[in-house]
């Protein structure tokens, strides 16, 4: 019984040191799991828009073989396609400003082509082209792909944000230097809805 008594500290202290080390490492493993987790779908968000702008190419030349007096229009699409395909965010740095910017890119290439698409409406030959047609389908199913991976990079940064939030996960990030993900917003003013003019 004494023996027990004189070990019992060592061994409490013991237990401790095994709960903190199991907890610590627990919360590290998670944290970096749901972090590359995110990382992964942001890289999956890129690939959509990498989809999306490697379309474009094709579409521009279709329309360009209907309505080559377009000019302005088809050469602001290829300006804002460069644009939208410079802008690159490393996903270990996913500020709110980078991931503005990289907004900012993708919804002036979105207006271009609402601009292209608005040009095609004007010719009844370029939108019965079964080429044209067929660019326009890929491009909408790309669109929605875009959103449904916008939509799952977000879902995974809250999963990550929520894990280095909680207490007492909180005082681990602080000390492995665990910070909060940006999510993924909508453009600025794409809150309103649009004026449709005839």
């Amino acid at each position: 019984m004494d023996k027990l008594k004189k070990w019992l500290p060592l061994i409490v202290v013991g237990l401790f040191l095994l709960w903190g080390y199991s907890s610590f490492k627990g919360f590290n493993n998670t944290a970096v799991t749901y972090q590359e987790d995110a990382k992964t779908a942001w890289s999956n968000v890129e690939s959509s828009y990498q989809r999306r702008a490697d379309l474009i190419p094709n579409l521009v030349n279709t329309v360009k073989g209907y309505a080559a007096h377009e000019s302005e229009t088809l050469e602001a699409v290829i300006k804002a396609r460069a644009s939208a395909t410079s802008t690159k965010i490393d996903a270990s740095n996913l500020t709110e400003e980078n991931m503005a910017a990289y907004q900012r890119a993708q919804q002036g290439l979105a207006g271009a082509l609402g601009k292209l698409m608005v040009v095609a409406e004007k010719y009844p030959d370029l939108k019965a082209n079964t080429n044209f047609l067929e660019l326009q389908s890929q491009l909408e199913g790309t669109e929605n792909r875009i959103n449904v991976e916008r939509n799952r990079f977000n879902a995974l940064v809250n999963t990550y944000n929520k894990h280095i939030k909680i207490f007492p996960n909180s005082v681990f990030a602080g000390m492995l230097n665990f910070e909060e993900m940006s999510r993924y917003k909508s453009a600025e003013g794409s809150e309103k809805a649009p004026d449709v003019k005839f």
